[in-house]
């Protein structure tokens, strides 16, 4: 199994009817894929207070897909990577589910350089979780046990390149969204409608 995928027995809320997990697979041909996959995920107020951990390899495409979903969110100025700060808050006034005033917390946090679960403890990671937002985690693995309940993944490969020139296959995702909870089974819903 991939240390990325919870089980039923990781996921408190359980599978859906018949223990299997509900999955989208799509092919993202272009960035404008991505940001058409983020826009759609943007509408729905189920968002507000997810947990969505992100999978793939160096260059996959996770970091793209989050500027994509913040923006398309209503945060405004620059979104940098948290690679070297681990985590970095965003919030947004303009959200387009939010009542009017009301302020959409994002935590984006990139585990890929966390080595030491006590750091969970030592950052406040675990209030982080706890508090009401959005949480989007890249390199969940890294962060072992120490995770609250995870209410989708969204796993991002390349895919093969194929004839066409190099930047076109460059460019081409394959994307699996799994949901978990009831709210990953929101998210879903609307990803497919």
């Amino acid at each position: 199994m991939d240390p990325g995928t919870r089980s039923p027995a990781d996921t408190p809320s359980g599978a859906a009817a018949g223990g299997v997990w509900p999955v989208l697979q799509v092919h993202w041909n272009s960035e404008e894929d991505t940001l058409a996959f983020a826009s759609r995920l943007a509408t729905c107020p189920a968002l507000a207070h997810a947990t969505l951990t992100l999978h793939g390899d160096l260059g996959a495409g996770k970091t793209t897909l989050v500027r994509h979903l913040l923006r398309a969110l209503g945060v405004q100025g620059r979104i940098k990577s948290p690679t070297y700060a681990v985590v970095e808050p965003h919030s947004s006034i303009d959200c387009p589910f939010m009542p009017d005033g009301e302020v959409l917390h994002i935590w984006h946090f990139d585990f890929y350089r966390f080595s030491d679960p006590r750091e969970w403890e030592d950052a406040g990671f675990r209030e982080l979780f706890a508090s009401p937002g959005l949480k989007l985690v890249e390199w969940p693995e890294r962060a072992a046990d120490t995770l609250s309940t995870v209410d989708a993944d969204i796993h991002i490969e390349p895919e093969a390149m194929s004839t066409s020139s190099r930047d076109e296959a460059d460019s081409v995702r394959s994307v699996r969204f799994t949901a978990y909870t009831p709210t990953g089974r929101h998210l879903l819903a609307v990803l497919q409608a």
